[in-house]
């Protein structure tokens, strides 16, 4: 029996990005292999939704490497739709909330009939059914972020790159982002996500990596980050000082 196609894992080698003249990120190495929720912690400017961007490749490296070194690396399909990644503000098409799930896998090539089963189970998934026919961008905050992930879940990527995908939302919208985060994780996809929100780290992590000034600072499990953590620049970070 043959092991499923995988594009994982995803190796950063020595990755540099540099823009108006900065260095925004510095020597970063990591690797990333299917498993629990992977949580970005760092202060304002740490390079947090740069570090995402340039391992969705949104943005490519000044210098280094980002190299996906599965057994489907060269597959050009896999490597487009076998990722995915939602942001803060959510970008949806002028269209109903079913047909921003369905585009994605029309562009895909899945048949009519069984895009519009996958987008409605989709919505079905993240509470969003009985708004399928609703304009998207009529959605309120939290409901077009659940859109957003039912889209990315209807594609089941195999990583999913979430940067701070709560900050603008109230406590309760929050709370059920968290709930479908988690599902899509317990589903098989890999969730590497930036955050501010202290809380939402220790209730999703399963490891943290901590950004400093465009350095990887720290990564360690969750439990040992957030009750030990070992750089000066984490142990000030949780404790809620300057570390820029």
């Amino acid at each position: 029996m043959h092991a499923p196609a995988t594009l994982l894992p995803l190796n950063l080698v020595q990755v540099c990005f540099e823009a108006g003249g900065q260095q925004l990120i510095n020597d970063v190495s990591l690797s990333f292999a299917p498993g629990p929720p992977t949580i970005i912690l760092g202060p304002n400017g740490a390079g947090k939704s740069l570090l995402l961007r340039l391992c969705h490749g949104l943005l490519h490296p000044s210098s280094g490497r980002v190299l996906w070194q599965g057994s489907a690396a060269q597959n050009a399909d896999l490597l487009r739709f076998g990722q995915a990644m939602v942001f803060q503000k959510p970008v949806l098409l002028r269209r109903s909330a079913v047909a921003n799930v369905e585009f994605p896998l029309k562009l895909r090539g899945m048949p009519r009939r069984q895009r519009r089963e996958r987008a409605m189970a989709a919505l079905e998934h993240v509470g969003l059914a009985a708004l399928a026919e609703r304009p998207a961008r009529v959605l309120s905050g939290g409901e077009q972020q659940r859109l957003a992930l039912g889209r990315a879940w209807a594609l089941a990527p195999q990583i999913l790159f979430l940067d701070e995908p709560t900050a603008a939302l109230d406590p309760n919208a929050t709370r059920q982002v968290e709930e479908i985060i988690a599902g899509i994780s317990q589903s098989g996809s890999k969730i590497v996500m930036t955050t501010h929100d202290l809380g939402q780290a220790r209730r999703l992590a399963n490891e943290v990596i901590f950004l400093h000034r465009g350095r990887l600072a720290e990564r360690s499990p969750a439990a040992e980050f957030f009750s030990q953590p070992r750089s000066e620049a984490a142990q000030a970070f949780l404790n809620g000082e300057l570390t820029w």
